[in-house]
C-alpha cells in the first residue's frame, strides 16, 4: 500500500485560501477522474468542507511523484498558480497518511475536537468516490477501516458527550436541572442569532413548546415559525414567564429586561417550581441578582463559556485516550495489509516445497501401483506442508519492514527454485 495524502485545513490555511481549492459535491465525480486519467493516480478520494479539503490517493508511480502529481491537480484545476498553495499544503506518506485519515475519521484533528460532523462527511465523499469509480483495493480497505475506528474512539472514550457550543450547553443545564424535557415550555425572548440557536437545539431535543416574544413587530412571528412555536405578546411578559420553564433572553436592548421584583412576583405564581433562564445578551438582560432567588438558575453568557471551556478541558482529555487507540489501529491496519501483500508469494513458496518434496515420487509414478501411489503422494503432501508451515510462520513474524519481509520471501523462492533444478 502506497497511499498519500495531500491537504490544508483549518490549522494551516485561512477560509480566504481554504474557499479557492473547495469542491462542490456536484463537481467531485469530474474531478475524480480528471485526477485518476491526466494526473495518473490509481485511485482517489476528495474530502472538502468548510475545515479542510484534503485529496487521499494511490499512484502508478512513486510516493513522491503522487504528491506532485496531487499538487499540480490543485494548481490545475482551481486555475492557480504555484506557489500560491506550497505554504499551506501538508503531505503525508503509507503509515503517515492511514494515521491521518484515523484521526480525522475520529474527529481529533477537527476544529473541535470531538464533533461528529467530520464522520458523515467523510462517509459521503466515500461514497460519492465510490460511485465516481475512483475507490480501488486500497481506499476499500482504508476508508471502511477508519470508519470502525471512529466508531470505536466514541464507544470507548467521552470524546463527543460533553457540549461545547452555547447551544448544546444549553441543552445540558436544562437537563441537568429538568431531566426530561419532553414537558417542559420554552420563551425565547428577543431575535438574537444565538438565542434561537439555543431554541433550535431545545427543539430538537424534544421540548413541549416554544413561544418567541420580541418588540420588533416583524420578528416573533417570522422566528417561531422555524420551531413550530408560536408568537406571543411582549406586553404580557409576567404571564409568559408563569408558563413557561426555560426562558432564552437574547435582545439588544441596553437595560435589563428581567429584574429581581418580576422575577420574584413570577416564581411566587409558579408555586417555586424551577424556572432555567439563559441571558445570552451583551450587556446583559437580566440583572444577576435573579440568581439569589429560590429555585431560579441564571446563566450569562460568561457562565455558558466557563461550561464550555470545562467540557473542552475534558474532551482534550480524552483526546488522549483516544490518540492511544488510532496509534494502535494504525499498527494492526498495517500488520494485516502487509500479511495480505505477501499471501500470494507464501502461497508460491509453500507450492515450490510440495514440488520438490513431490519430484523423486513422479519419478517412480508408473512403476507404483495406483493406491499406493496415492497413498504416498497424500503422505509427501502433508510432509511438505509440514515443512513449509514453521518457515512460513517465522516470515510474518519477522518485525521487518514490508520491503525486507518481501525481499526474505523473493529469496527463499530462489533458494528453493535452485534447489528444484538439481
Amino acid at each position: 500500500m502506497s497511499l498519500v495524502l495531500v491537504g490544508l485545513s483549518h490549522k494551516t490555511a485561512p477560509i480566504e485560501v481554504r474557499e479557492r481549492i473547495a469542491f462542490g459535491e456536484d463537481r467531485l465525480s469530474a474531478a475524480l477522474l480528471r485526477l485518476r486519467t491526466e494526473f495518473g493516480l490509481q485511485e482517489g478520494m476528495i474530502l472538502s468542507t468548510c475545515n479542510r479539503v484534503e485529496i487521499i490517493a494511490e499512484g502508478t508511480d512513486g510516493q513522491l511523484e503522487a504528491v506532485d502529481s496531487i499538487k499540480k491537480f490543485l494548481y490545475s484545476y482551481h486555475a492557480l498558480q504555484p506557489p500560491f498553495l506550497e505554504d499551506y499544503l501538508y503531505a503525508y506518506q503509507r503509515h503517515d497518511a492511514i494515521r491521518h485519515v484515523f484521526r480525522v475519521a475520529s474527529s481529533l484533528d477537527a476544529m473541535v475536537v470531538g464533533e461528529p460532523q467530520i464522520l458523515s462527511q467523510m462517509k459521503q465523499a466515500y461514497l460519492l468516490a465510490h460511485q465516481a469509480g475512483s475507490i480501488g483495493h486500497d481506499l476499500k480497505s482504508l476508508i471502511p477501516r477508519a470508519f470502525f475506528v471512529a466508531k470505536r474512539v466514541r464507544s470507548v472514550t467521552r470524546i463527543g458527550t460533553s457540549a461545547v457550543s452555547i447551544s448544546s450547553v444549553a441543552v445540558e443545564l436544562a437537563r441537568k436541572i429538568f431531566g426530561n424535557l419532553s414537558e417542559k415550555s420554552v420563551l425565547l425572548l428577543g431575535s438574537g442569532t444565538m438565542g434561537a440557536l439555543a431554541a433550535r437545539s431545545l427543539a430538537d431535543s424534544g421540548v413541549r413548546q416554544i413561544s418567541v416574544a420580541s418588540r420588533r413587530p416583524e420578528s416573533p412571528q417570522q422566528m417561531a415559525s422555524q420551531f413550530h412555536g408560536k408568537s406571543v405578546s411582549f406586553d404580557a411578559l409576567q404571564t409568559h414567564l408563569v408558563q413557561s420553564d426555560i426562558v432564552l433572553v437574547s435582545t439588544s436592548s441596553s437595560s435589563f429586561v428581567l429584574d429581581s421584583r418580576l422575577v420574584e412576583a413570577v416564581i411566587r405564581e409558579r408555586r417555586y417550581r424551577p424556572l432555567f433562564v439563559i441571558d445570552i445578551s451583551v450587556p446583559r438582560n437580566v440583572e444577576p441578582q435573579v440568581n439569589n432567588i429560590d429555585n431560579v438558575f441564571l446563566y450569562d453568557i460568561d457562565d455558558l463559556q466557563s461550561v464550555m471551556d470545562a467540557n473542552l478541558r475534558e474532551r482534550h482529555q480524552e483526546a488522549e485516550l483516544a490518540e492511544e487507540i488510532v496509534d494502535k489501529e494504525v499498527d494492526n491496519f498495517r500488520l494485516r495489509m502487509n500479511t495480505q501483500s505477501i499471501g500470494p508469494l507464501l502461497g508460491e513458496l509453500r507450492e515450490r516445497i510440495e514440488e520438490i518434496c513431490l519430484t523423486e515420487l513422479k519419478v517412480h509414478q508408473n512403476t507404483l501401483p495406483s493406491d499406493e501411489y496415492d497413498r504416498m503422494e497424500k503422505i509427501i503432501r502433508k510432509t511438505a506442508h509440514k515443512i513449509a508451515h514453521p518457515l512460513i510462520t517465522a516470515i510474518k513474524s519477522r518485525d521487518e519492514s514490508p520491503v525486507r519481509r518481501y525481499q526474505t520471501i523473493k529469496t527463499f523462492l530462489n533458494i528453493f527454485k535452485r534447489d528444484s533444478q538439481k
